[in-house]
């Protein structure tokens, strides 16, 4: 069995109802990462816990310093787990986690979090070329509604629409029961 890490992207406080950019049914995605959470630490994984700050001003979400920039208490680090600070969608890019994963000698990683759309798109990619066995936990990510171009699109529709790509070339999608019971 390869040695995996979860990462877990931009589970923070701005992304929770009472947050700065509220990503539907976070609390639920939440709960889900928390069980793939405390599985990973019981079975001994690396965990890596990724966090987003905006470096842009003018967006008021996760902004350096701030309490909606903070990872939310239901996964909150554990003494001596990773905490990496991003600043771009692809949790990869200027941050450490490649070189962390390889000393490690992990094989796969297996990532949750927020949102399907971005972050975990980008990350999940990004770990499938740089050669890992992805796995993507979907009902432990979130996805915000979009609009583009006067086309309106539920949340649930951006979600799919994103797990549906990965799920046919650089990752195994399933649901958080399917990983804890394997």
């Amino acid at each position: 069995m390869p040695k995996t890490a979860l990462i877990l992207v931009d589970i923070q406080n701005d992304y929770f109802e009472d947050g700065l950019w509220p990503v539907p049914e976070m609390d639920r995605v939440a709960a889900n990462a928390a069980r793939l959470l405390a599985a990973a630490r019981t079975g001994g994984d690396l965990v890596v816990h990724i966090r987003h700050e905006n470096q842009i001003p003018e967006v008021p979400f996760l902004q350096p310093g701030t309490a909606g920039a903070e990872i939310h208490a239901l996964v909150a680090p554990a003494g001596g787990e990773a905490v990496l600070t991003k600043h771009r969608a692809n949790s990869f890019h200027g941050t450490g986690l490649l070189d962390m994963l390889h000393e490690a000698g992990v094989e796969a990683v297996t990532i949750c979090g927020a949102m399907s759309q971005m972050c975990i798109d980008a990350t999940a990619r990004a770990a499938g070329d740089f050669g890992f066995q992805v796995t993507v936990a979907e009902d432990a990510c979130g996805a915000k509604e979009m609009e583009f171009g006067g086309v309106e699109v539920s949340a649930a529709q951006v979600h799919a629409a994103f797990m549906m790509p990965l799920a046919m070339g650089y990752a195994q999608v399933v649901k958080t029961e399917d990983l804890i019971g394997a």
